[in-house]
């Protein structure tokens, strides 16, 4: 039997223990809803995971073949690290329904490595050896790193939560204009309907449905939109055709690693960033499924992603990093059971493992991918927003923390160049809102609520109790704990 959770919130703190014997977040769902809900987790994932070995590959030179193993890889890597993440080994893993992938973060010095390195042919096991180094260093640092959380009140989280909607819009926007940015029909009449219909589809499927087919709403509307793209020309089933059946991620297929200290260096910032965002993630997510993410959650959670990185290049894989999108789709569906992201993480496998199973996600085309997207990353702005409803705002010191904080984050959005004159390293850090936003925040909330008498006196509470969770009403109590 499962031990009764320790959730808490505003309206039953104080009072007596959850009678449920199993959270949400533990359930096991039926079959067939565990594998619908788990391929959805998939689709909304997937465009995410393929696109930076898509891009490093290229810019590396690789063949036909040789990027769709490569893309594989990314496919397998991040199937084990959703296991790590949401299964859980000893002090590892979160044990929530998070999605693992390969961060985009880690992209732009990615590519900067391939540009300094002499022979191409090295410059993938140069980039593995120093992602090995960044994500074993990550999992040493990673109880440390987890002691931040009692510095993240709800005026923090609901700021970093609104921010990962809002800065995962823009991807939903550019998948909804098309798949080649360069093309002359980027942004057509026809992409943008594909986009509205799909969008459209899954509104009137979630208003008009009840049940189990109003949960995979998204599924569904992925479905129905790519059928209706194929009239349109926009559907390609060339990578089915030309898929192979099975093919596994030969270990070290480019090679060895090797270690560049420069490389080691700017894998190592970006792997701060990542960190950085997972926390915020877990911390989302833990308000959405009512389960707070706590100190002990959190740095089993990085160790899960830290691991997961350090492990990934053993079959050709990038760092591996917690999913903001997936975080929507959570939060819109209300299925929280982490077994059901498990089960994607196992899709993932699959697809490493069978190029042909890969192939057909990618048949659906970018731009119902961006119909979808909408949703998705809307609602999680959305749940930010209901977080922060509960963060004091009638406080001028918290209408500022959220107010330069956003600014700060929405920067790299609406102004992608906005840092150009900033040295490459530092532009890592700068050009994530989430970082960014999230950084500002904190320091802004120690600033006005915590140093010298800038807090108010009704805000000062007693230390936490040893084992209680930080929640929306406890997490405030939480920061002062020294």
């Amino acid at each position: 039997m499962a031990a009764k959770p320790q959730v808490r919130n505003a309206q039953d703190a104080g009072s007596a223990p959850d009678d449920r014997e199993t959270h949400p977040v533990d359930e096991t769902l039926p079959p067939l809803k565990m594998l619908t809900s788990g391929l959805q987790h998939v689709a909304a994932m997937y465009a995410g995971v393929v696109a930076p070995p898509l891009i490093v590959g290229a810019a590396v030179g690789l063949s036909g073949t040789e990027l769709t193993f490569l893309t594989g890889a990314s496919l397998f890597t991040a199937g084990l690290a959703t296991f790590l993440q949401t299964l859980g080994v000893w002090k590892i893993g979160a044990r929530l329904p998070f999605v693992n992938g390969v961060t985009f973060a880690g992209v732009a010095p990615m590519l900067a490595i391939v540009d300094t390195t002499e022979n191409k042919a090295d410059a993938l096991p140069v980039i593995f050896g120093a992602i090995i180094v960044a994500g074993l260093l990550g999992f040493l640092a990673a109880p440390w790193f987890s002691r931040l959380v009692r510095f993240f009140p709800p005026v923090v989280t609901g700021t970093v939560i609104t921010l990962i909607g809002v800065s995962l819009l823009p991807v939903a926007f550019g998948w909804a204009q098309g798949p080649n940015p360069q093309a002359k029909d980027y942004g057509s009449t026809t992409y943008l309907s594909l986009a509205g219909i799909t969008l459209v589809v899954v509104l009137l499927l979630r208003r008009f449905t009840r049940g189990f087919v109003k949960q995979i709403a998204v599924l569904l509307g992925l479905v129905i939109g790519t059928v209706i793209a194929i009239p349109f020309g926009v559907t390609d089933f060339s990578p089915v055709t030309e898929a192979d059946i099975v093919g596994f991620p030969t270990p070290f297929h480019f090679g060895g690693p090797q270690f560049a200290l420069a490389a080691i260096i700017s894998m190592c910032v970006v792997m701060l960033v990542s960190m950085t965002e997972s926390t915020a993630d877990m911390l989302a997510l833990g308000e959405i499924v009512e389960r707070p993410a706590d100190e002990k959650t959190i740095a089993a959670g990085l160790r899960a992603d830290t691991l997961g990185s350090a492990l990934s290049p053993l079959f050709n894989g990038f760092m591996c990093s917690a999913f903001a999108q997936n975080i929507g789709l959570v939060a819109m569906t209300r299925i929280r059971s982490r077994f059901v992201v498990a089960c994607g993480g196992g899709f993932l496998v699959l697809m490493g493992l069978s190029p042909v199973a890969a192939s057909l996600i990618s048949v659906v085309p970018r731009p119902v991918l961006g119909g979808a997207g909408v949703v998705l990353f809307g609602s999680v702005a959305a749940s930010g927003i209901q977080t922060l409803v509960k963060a004091g705002l009638e406080k001028d010191n918290n209408v500022l923390i959220v107010a330069v904080s956003l600014a700060v984050g929405i920067i790299p959005i609406t102004k992608p160049d906005f840092y150009h004159a900033f040295p490459e390293t530092a532009q890592i850090i700068l050009d994530s809102g989430i970082s960014t936003g999230c950084v500002a925040a904190v320091l802004l909330n120690v600033v006005f609520n915590h140093l010298g008498r800038g807090r108010d006196a009704d805000e000062v509470t007693a230390p936490m109790e040893p084992g209680e969770e930080i929640s929306g009403s406890h997490s405030a109590k939480a920061a002062h704990v020294h």
